[in-house]
């Protein structure tokens, strides 16, 4: 695939022309778009800068971090505090995230999203309010692994790393989590099956599929 460099400000401008006429495929009211990327490609900042460029041209949305739906560490550690195949397949609450995330937004949803439910740091439920996602708004989720649960998605962005950038940038104390992206990469493919790829090996430099 040929990719083409480009500034993240002038990436993020791009993304939010495309997504202002976005309209969901399931006849609802609100567009999900899916910002999926390893923690080291930062795939969180790139959706706040397109829910900012989509502020500007008056089109709500509300930015979602899929590691605010995080299981409480009795389950996501009970086999190890570095076990790959846990983070995997059990890190996540992909039950909450449907039933407080994507089902508010079905076609005759009540748009009420909950925008976090679990802060890891605490082990604690958050508490936080819903936020009322008016019709038309957009969700940019963003987290990694994302494109592995088939959420119902109008648009993905995959941020992707090559092995040795995801080496790189990813903490030493993380890099257990490697071989779960490994086979991420190698069963579903985020890279080939994401609308948009962005190639961000170089935090400076970024280059993407247009």
């Amino acid at each position: 695939m040929r990719l083409e460099a480009i500034t993240w400000d002038r990436l993020a401008e791009q993304l939010a022309d495309r997504l202002a006429g976005l309209e969901p495929a399931d006849g609802g009211a609100w567009p999900r778009v899916g910002f999926d990327g390893a923690p080291a490609a930062r795939p969180g900042d790139l959706a706040e800068r397109v829910g900012e460029a989509l502020r500007v041209r008056g089109r709500p949305s509300l930015v979602v971090d899929a590691e605010g739906f995080l299981r409480p560490a009795s389950l996501r550690l009970e086999h190890g505090r570095r076990d790959a195949e846990s983070y995997y397949g059990g890190w996540f609450d992909t039950g909450a995230l449907w039933r407080e995330v994507f089902g508010p937004l079905d076609p005759g949803g009540s748009g009420r999203v909950l925008p976090d439910l679990w802060d890891p740091a605490t082990d604690r439920a958050t508490r936080s309010p819903y936020v009322q996602l008016p019709p038309g708004g957009i969700l940019l989720l963003h987290g990694p692994l994302l494109l592995r649960h088939w959420f119902p998605f109008d648009l993905t962005v995959h941020l992707l790393l090559s092995p040795a950038a995801l080496r790189r940038h990813t903490p030493e104390a993380e890099h257990w989590t490697l071989p779960a992206f490994e086979r991420y990469a190698s069963e579903t493919d985020p890279a080939g099956t994401a609308d948009v790829l962005v190639r961000a090996d170089d935090p400076r430099h970024p280059a993407w599929s247009g």
